[in-house]
């Protein structure tokens, strides 16, 4: 399930998803849907063999393809394939008169998203801006219970670019507000630049996650680093507490061995 969110967060909503009765079935093959009286089955093969569940209705999730016949974009120079209008970072088509914004020309298929990509192209269109798409730093939330946000790197894509990274994570159970809810079935994940407290990628993991990851989300963006957010008062008691801790956990990395002798002989001496 979820195979682009962190392992671990998506084995927290399919856990819960199966303790709500649902019965989840991956690596499988569909091959027919039939009307049966009032009902549909569902036929489907799985290890060499076929299955059939019987339900009330059947939800497909294809995917999207752009809306673009019918508008003349080849006589206008447009150039498009198969995942929309071809555009370069400022937003440009391949004709420089035409720029293109959102879905169409976007691997994010967000309405977020699109609202960012139109104010670049506004900017760039009509004002001579030179505003990039990728310096977009992107959340989003699948909005399962609890929620998965997340913003930035994963740790995979991190290795795969080749960035050393350092790793946080907070669980949800660390935190009063959750335990309130007995929602303390998740974590907050960080990925830091290897040495530095510069954010590279967050998940989040709970019930108010897609509202508490724009914090981390701005802190990428102004370059604001996981140590500074330690000294941020959040209100007591909820869940954006736990990026506090996230601080903090990174701050008592600091405190290593050699710091440890260096306070004790300054704290001996203040006395």
């Amino acid at each position: 399930m979820l195979p682009r969110e962190d392992p671990d967060a998506a084995a927290i909503v399919e856990r819960q998803l199966r303790r709500d009765g649902v019965e989840i079935v991956t690596g499988t093959h569909v091959v027919a849907i039939e009307k049966r009286s009032d009902a549909r089955v569902v036929i489907w093969e799985q290890a060499g063999r076929r299955h059939e569940a019987e339900c009330d209705q059947v939800l497909v999730a294809a995917g999207r393809v752009p809306n673009v016949e019918g508008l003349g974009l080849e006589a206008a120079g447009v150039e498009v394939n198969t995942h929309g209008v071809v555009v370069d970072d400022f937003l440009r088509s391949t004709n420089p008169k035409v720029y293109a914004a959102g879905d169409v020309a976007s691997r994010f298929k967000f309405t977020h998203t699109a609202d960012a990509l139109a104010r670049i192209v506004l900017t760039n269109a009509l004002f001579l801006g030179r505003k990039r798409a990728s310096a977009l730093h992107v959340p989003w939330c699948t909005y399962t219970s609890p929620e998965i946000a997340h913003v930035g790197l994963y740790e995979k894509s991190a290795r795969e670019q080749g960035i050393p990274l350092e790793t946080l994570t907070i669980p949800l159970a660390d935190v009063d507000r959750a335990i309130l809810e007995d929602d303390a079935e998740g974590f907050l994940r960080v990925h830091l630049k290897r040495g530095s407290d510069r954010i590279l990628g967050a998940t989040l993991v709970g019930s108010h996650a897609g509202e508490t990851i724009s914090e981390l989300t701005l802190a990428i963006t102004t370059g604001v680093g996981l140590g500074r957010l330690a000294s941020v008062i959040h209100p007591y008691p909820t869940q954006a507490e736990l990026i506090r801790k996230a601080g903090d956990t990174y701050n008592r990395r600091r405190l290593t061995p050699a710091v440890k002798r260096i306070f004790a002989a300054w704290l001996r001496w203040r006395r």
